[in-house]
Formats: structure tokens, sequence, C-alpha cells
């Protein structure tokens, strides 16, 4: 009897009589039945396959190619979008889009992005994020593949002072291995800060706590009102307030900064900022940073544009308008965040420039496909070809993201 047990996957029964694999957590895809009694008569259990009368060997081999087969069939469970699983031996570069991977804007803050896909629809969301988006695929990167690169790129920048911000195109804390790539982050000497963007609404007690230990120093939480009504519109979702209130209170009482970072949407939610500002400071957040950072509402092509957006000259007289009639600090800056400059990892290509790249996979708009070429991903909005070659002319290269269009 040969056993096979699974870190990233779960086995169940499905509808059809197949057998659906979950995977990190929120995808998924089914192994034929018959294929799997290809390899031998076999019994799942939650983690693990067990197949009858074979080494351990011969069934991961036979299993193995199995799951090369049906990854090309994964989604997403929470939006039956497809979706792509990207590890360190898929040959997928890790720079170039805004999309997923690692973005150096030329500081010592770093993005990483693990993972697609939110769990709630925020109306002024600016990636078109969550169960109603538009967006047409989702993606998932390997924990390992990330360190791997983020060494390399740190190593690069040669800085001691690195701010690793974990800011997924959607939700983080739906990434199954969160808190193992935070433990793992922490484990770089050069990083001193490492931080989630999150709305809150998948929070426990105990996640806090495991994050707290792995390494996290501080939870940037997406609160935008202390009044149900307008959460639940900005959320535009059922959104569980007094759940992510109570989180709210409990991250300040571990290791973990919290700060409330609020968007505001001029006409919706203006009078709820000096509310949420003195929230903040009630429950303690702000230990080592601002314990409030309010962001101004901006328009984005692809994104969720409910309201007119405020200049950013009005953005800051209404928050010097709300200071002054409150008597809270609502405005910050870069440098209240230990932000600055720091040498930016050069860029293969420069605007205006062609070349030749190999497609991929589809992007997250309609028409649009990613390819790659010169060690970066290139994103090519109205793309008619889906395989092969093509040359691609650069109209946008800035901060190493990249996209092109059909020379």
């Amino acid at each position: 009897m040969a056993k096979l047990s699974f870190h990233d996957f779960s086995f169940r029964q499905s509808d059809k009589g197949d057998i659906r694999a979950d995977f990190l957590k929120i995808f998924c895809f089914d192994l034929k039945k018959d294929e799997l009694e290809g390899i031998a008569s076999f019994k799942i259990d939650r983690n693990s396959i067990e197949f009858e009368g074979l080494s351990e060997d011969r069934a991961r081999r036979k299993f193995n190619l199995l799951l090369e087969r049906a990854f090309p069939h994964l989604r997403n469970r929470l939006n039956k979008k497809p979706a792509i699983y990207i590890h360190k031996n898929s040959g997928i570069p890790l720079i170039g889009t805004n999309y997923f991977g690692l973005i150096d804007r030329g500081s010592n803050l770093i993005e990483i992005k693990p993972i697609t896909s939110c769990n709630i629809s925020c109306i002024y969301c600016s990636v078109d994020e969550g169960p109603r988006s538009r967006r047409k695929t989702d993606y998932v990167v390997e924990k390992d593949y990330i360190l791997e690169e983020f060494k390399k790129l740190i190593e690069y920048k040669e800085a001691d002072d690195i701010d690793a911000h974990i800011n997924s195109q959607g939700e983080p804390t739906l990434y199954a291995d969160l808190v193992e790539l935070v433990e793992g982050i922490s484990e770089f000497p050069q990083v001193k800060v490492i931080s989630i963007d999150t709305n809150g609404t998948l929070l426990t007690k105990e996640f806090i706590d495991q994050l707290a230990q792995a390494g996290l120093t501080r939870i940037n939480l997406s609160l935008n009102a202390l009044d149900p009504k307008i959460a639940d519109k900005m959320a535009g979702f059922p959104y569980n307030l007094k759940k992510v209130l109570e989180m709210a209170e409990y991250i300040p009482k571990t290791p973990i900064d919290l700060l409330i970072a609020p968007v505001w949407l001029p006409g919706v939610n203006d009078e709820e900022l000096p509310k949420l500002a003195k929230f903040a400071l009630k429950v303690g957040a702000g230990k080592r940073c601002p314990p409030i950072g309010i962001q101004n509402y901006l328009p984005y092509k692809f994104g969720r544009n409910p309201v007119k957006s405020a200049s950013l000259e009005s953005f800051f007289r209404k928050l010097r308008e709300l200071e002054k009639e409150h008597g809270v600090k609502l405005i910050y800056d870069r440098m209240d965040f230990q932000i600055r400059p720091v040498k930016e990892l050069p860029k293969p290509f420069r605007k205006g420039q062609a070349a030749e790249a190999e497609l991929l996979f589809p992007g997250r708009l309609a028409g649009e496909m990613l390819a790659k070429a010169g060690g970066r991903i290139i994103a090519i909005p109205g793309c008619h070809k889906h395989e092969g070659r093509v040359k691609v002319r650069m109209t946008r290269t800035k901060h190493n993201i990249f996209i092109g269009k059909l020379a």
C-alpha cells in the first residue's frame, strides 16, 4: 500500500463521482475516478490518497503525471474562474506585472503579490476584484518561489531596512500559505517590516496569533466606516463589521501593529473619517506607525468608479478641516513609514523598444495575453494570438511593469 500525503491538497468526492482536489484553500480541479483506478485501487483521506499494491515511488510518479494533466483545468472555487499556478519550475517570471509576483518601485519597500481574488466587492475597488469582478483569470504563486526571487531582489538592492508589503490584487488572507510566507520573509535579516493589507473579514484571533508568531509586524486594515450601513455599502457585499471591529481591538494586544486604512469616498463616508481616527487611537493602533492612513479615492480605467474623485488639493483641505473640527491628526507622509529611495532593479527594455516575446496565458482583462521576454512578464492588451512568439513594442516600462502592443 502506497500512501501519498500532501500539504497543499485535500481530496473529496465530487458531485459527479470523480475526486475533487482542493488546492491551496480556494482552488480546485477534478481527477477522473477511472484514471485514478487506472493507477491502482485507491482510497482517499482528507490530505492523502492510498494506492493498493504499488510502491510509494511508483505511485507518486503515476499520480504526478495525472496532476500535470489536471492543473491546466485549475479554477477558483469562489468565482469559478480559471486559475494559473505559478511555481519555480514553471519558467514564469515574477517581475513585470502588477497582477502577481514582486514589484520594486525604487525604494526600500517591496510589494509582494501571492494571489488574486477577494471575498468582497468594494464599490471603489481599483482592480475590480471580488465576487462581482469582471476579471477573467486568477493567479496563485508558490510560496517557495516567491521567497527565492525575493531573496535575489533584496540582495541586489543592498538595503538593510526592507519593508516587505503583501498587498495582492484582492485579499491576501485567502492565500493558504500566508503564515508560512511571512515566516520565510522574516528570516531575511535585511527585512525590518512585514505588512499586509486586508479587509479583515477572514481574520480570527488564532490567525492573528499565528501571523504574529511568524513575524508579521503590521496589519493595514481596510476599515471604511463604523456605521454598519455605510460599511456594507462600501464593501459592496455582506460585511461583518462587528467581527472586523473585534479583530481591530485584538490586533494591538499582540506584537502586530495596526493601521486603520480607510478610503475616502466623497459624499459617502466623509463623517466616518474622524470617527475612525478616534477608534484607531482608542484601540491602541499606531504603536510604531501612524494609527490611521486615509487614502484618497482615485478612479481607474479598469476599476469600479462609484463617485467623482476629489483633487489632491481638495483631499488635503478636507483632512485639515476634519483635523481642526475634531482635534485628531489625519495627515501623514511617507517619512512616517520610513520609506526611502533605494536603487531599482534594471529594466531590460525601454519604452518604445520592440522585443520578441513568448505567449504564456490569458491576462485578467478581456483580450489580454501575458508573455515573457528578458526575464519579465509583459501584458499585451488586444492580443489575437494565444500561443507561440510575437513581436511586442513596449508602451509602459515604469517600475519594471511592462505593457506592450503587437508590433
